[in-house]
């Protein structure tokens, strides 16, 4: 069977790439094997989350019992009126958005001169700068913890947003710069030399061409920036950073939940607020699931 002709590649010109698989290409115990496969990767990614919110509609006797119930007898909203009465986790709540929003913002901005100057710029030491991005994904960030909480605190930021949106653009800059290069590649540079001929300079072509093609890629990485581990998710420099308990953001917050007495952990409440703080992600991210895999894909074949 020629390329032409094979169902699994798509041919343009004179180069090939592999089309996506569709189960319609399966016949038979295939077919059966890659439903199952698909099936078991689902369960596998919601069984955290389900455990969770089952957990947070259960009252507190229900939730110790032996042997273990997953789905509540009884659903119970306790859990939920407790935590959203709480002043300090609607704090720590906003707290969350205003650092993750400023982050996404100033990440995805530098990031996109960065990628097109990589992408389209002349530069001697291009290759240099790539390996560094590179290299610095390969250190942990907790190294970092300690002279970053110094300077913080020499400049008086500690407990102030800035303290935390400061390294987590820092530790986001590199994946996506990385992600805004390569997109900016699969975009034909006679659009730039048409405009360039049109009398516009490289910033105009960048704000009022490239970035309005962008559109799939721009949202790809701000929200993977934001649900990623140095913003929304982020914990430890939160936790170091953040003395005042008006300024911890939700990660801590929700470790830091207690019950009536130092003695008891309230899981359910616990449960609760974790469901109430991943609810809003899992949904934007199925709003947004087409202009994502369009973002990905695009930028991971040129041609």
């Amino acid at each position: 069977m020629s390329i032409k002709n094979a169902p699994a590649y798509r041919q343009s010109n004179k180069k090939y790439r592999l089309a996506p698989l569709d189960s319609k290409h399966l016949t038979g115990l295939a077919r059966i094997f890659f439903c199952l496969a698909i099936i078991s990767m689902v369960v596998f990614n919601l069984a955290p989350f389900l455990w969770q919110f089952f957990s947070s509609l259960k009252n507190s006797k229900e939730l110790y019992l032996v042997p273990v119930t997953y789905i509540p007898a009884k659903v119970s909203l306790t859990a939920y009126e407790k935590v959203i009465s709480n002043p300090l986790f609607l704090r720590y709540f906003l707290n969350s958005v205003i650092v993750s929003i400023f982050t996404t913002f100033v990440t995805l901005s530098l990031a996109s001169f960065a990628g097109y100057a990589l992408s389209r710029l002349k530069l001697k030491f291009k290759t240099a700068l790539q390996f560094l991005l590179l290299l610095a994904c390969l250190f942990p960030q907790i190294i970092f913890l300690v002279p970053l909480y110094e300077l913080m605190a020499r400049f008086s930021l500690i407990s102030k947003p800035l303290a935390l949106v400061l390294p987590y653009v820092t530790f986001s800059l590199p994946l996506a710069i990385w992600m805004m290069t390569r997109f900016f590649l699969t975009i034909p540079k006679e659009i730039e030399e048409q405009a360039m001929v049109d009398g516009f300079k490289r910033l105009a072509i960048l704000r009022k061409i490239i970035l309005p093609l962008s559109w799939p890629a721009l949202a790809t990485t701000a929200i993977l920036i934001f649900i990623g581990p140095f913003a929304w998710n982020e914990f430890l420099f939160s936790l170091s950073f953040m003395i005042k308990d008006t300024s911890k953001t939700v990660p801590v917050g929700i470790a830091l939940l207690s019950g009536t007495s130092m003695y008891e952990i309230p899981w359910s409440q616990i449960c609760a607020a974790c469901v109430l703080t991943t609810l809003p992600l899992v949904l934007f991210v199925i709003i947004f699931e087409r202009k994502i895999i369009e973002g990905l894909t695009r930028g991971a074949v040129k041609g």
